[in-house]
């Protein structure tokens, strides 16, 4: 089933998590505190993984365009963010969770069984992105700042 939807801007990913809060990375044994990775993978995002990760999700998901808008609407999709750890090279992530009383407009709030349905979906959002970021944005042969070919 494919999601007939408008691909939606990307998350602006302003506020970088600490790196244990994130899904599908291993948590660095210590910080750097640079920012330029988190930064780099907004820039990636803007670029074009974001619409390849989404075009890829929105094929293969259950979400139906009813739930997709309450999602959109709710401004579930800016709270996903990204993480890269350059130790493993691998990009984690972190879905958002859906609120108890997310409610079509004309409807009762969710069942539990829907939220956790609507959850899971993102989570496959998420991790799609996070790999298609992993395969087809990073460049680990960049030497200007590490792995980074354009930045």
């Amino acid at each position: 089933m494919t999601l007939d939807v408008e691909i939606p801007d990307p998350p602006a990913l302003d506020n970088p998590l600490d790196p244990g809060e994130y899904d599908a990375v291993v948590e660095p044994e210590s910080r750097s505190g640079d920012n330029v990775p988190h930064e780099a993978l907004a820039t990636f995002l803007r670029e074009g993984a974001w619409e390849d990760g989404f075009n890829e999700w929105r094929d293969d998901t259950y979400l139906t365009v009813e739930e997709f808008r309450l999602v959109r609407d709710r401004g579930l999709i800016d709270e996903f963010d990204f993480y890269w750890n350059m130790a493993t090279e691998d990009v984690g992530y972190q879905a958002p969770t859906v609120p108890t009383d997310l409610a079509p407009p004309s409807g009762d709030p969710l069942e539990r069984g829907e939220r956790q349905g609507i959850e899971e979906e993102l989570d496959d959002l998420g991790r799609t992105v996070s790999d298609v970021l992993e395969t087809e944005y990073i460049d680990r042969s960049g030497e200007e700042f590490g792995f980074f070919s354009d930045y």
